[in-house]
C-alpha cells in the first residue's frame, strides 16, 4: 500500500513527490529540513517540543469557539508520547526570564486578561495581582459559576473601566 504526500503546489520541497510505502518494516525518509513535528521529535533525541499554549478553543469571533493551539498540541502528544515546554500562559515560563532580566517585583505588576485558563491563572502562578476583563472570552456567568475554582483579584466589564478609577 503506497500513500502520497502531498504538499502544498507552492512548495518545492522534494516531499511532495514522495510515495511512503506503508509495508512492515519500511522507514520514510523524510527532508529533515522540513519540521514533521512527530518524527522530529521521536527521532531527534535533541529535539525540544515547546508549545505557546494549551488552549482547547480560541475565539476568532465574538460568535463562534474555534480549536485553539492546544487542539495541535495534543496531536503531538499522542504520537510521540511527549509533553511539551509550554512557555506561553499560564506557564510562568516568560515570566520568569523577564523578572530575572529586568529584575522587577511581582507585587508591582497586575495580570489583566479575559480568560481564566490562561490569563488569570498565568497571574496568579506567577504570585502576582490579576485583573480579568468581561469583554472577551470569560463572561460573569462562568466566572461566578460554583464549578469554577480560579478566581481573579478584581474583575471589570473591559480594560477602559481602568480609567474611571485613575479619573481620567
Amino acid at each position: 500500500m503506497y500513500l502520497k504526500v502531498s504538499n502544498f503546489p507552492q512548495d518545492k520541497k522534494e516531499d511532495g513527490k514522495k510515495l511512503v510505502d506503508l509495508q512492515a518494516n519500511s522507514l520514510f525518509e523524510h527532508d529533515k529540513t522540513v519540521k514533521y513535528g512527530t518524527l522530529c521529535i521521536r527521532e531527534n533525541p535533541q529535539c525540544l517540543f515547546i508549545a505557546t499554549n494549551r488552549d482547547a478553543v480560541g475565539h476568532m469571533t465574538s460568535s463562534q469557539e474555534w480549536p485553539g493551539a492546544g487542539c495541535m498540541v495534543a496531536a503531538v502528544c499522542g504520537s510521540t508520547e511527549k509533553q511539551p515546554i509550554v512557555v506561553g500562559k499560564p506557564s510562568t515560563f516568560m515570566m520568569d526570564f523577564l523578572l530575572q532580566k529586568f529584575n522587577i517585583s511581582v507585587s508591582k505588576m497586575c495580570m489583566v486578561g479575559d480568560r481564566l485558563d490562561t490569563d488569570i491563572l498565568f497571574g496568579k502562578n506567577a504570585g502576582c495581582k490579576t485583573l480579568l476583563v468581561l469583554s472577551g472570552c470569560t463572561s460573569l456567568s462562568t466566572l461566578q459559576d460554583s464549578s469554577n475554582k480560579i478566581q481573579p483579584d478584581y474583575y471589570a466589564e473591559k480594560v477602559s473601566d481602568l480609567l474611571q478609577l485613575s479619573g481620567l
